[in-house]
């Protein structure tokens, strides 16, 4: 049986040593396994950052020397996604409209 367990962060990637498998691998095996490999290495891992781990261990040190941290920045509001898509439509239509009647061809409700 074949395992793939997608890594998210640097940390987490391993030096295997001289650990043998439990199981025997066959060959087959393990060319899928590295074109699984080569498929998904599309990230180039040194470049990704784990956000909430950096936070928490930043937490951790300053409760270790009792020190208060900062509030974080206040969030920035959501966006209502329906709100803005059905703006966009509107405006488009509203610059589809503006252009037809530039041509002299009314657009007709149902068009």
């Amino acid at each position: 049986m074949l395992v793939l367990h997608t890594l998210l962060w640097p940390e987490e990637l391993r030096d295997p040593g001289d650990m043998p498998s439990p199981t025997p691998v066959t060959e087959r095996e393990l060319r899928l396994t590295e074109a699984l490999m080569d498929e998904l290495a599309g990230a180039d891992v040194d470049q990704l950052h784990d956000e909430y781990a950096a936070a928490l261990e930043q937490l951790v040190d300053a409760k270790a020397v009792r020190e208060t941290l900062t509030p974080a920045l206040e969030p920035t509001p959501v966006v209502d996604l329906m709100t803005s898509l059905e703006e966009s439509v509107r405006a488009a239509r509203q610059a589809r409209d503006d252009d037809e009647q530039d041509r002299g061809h009314p657009h007709q409700e149902g068009d």
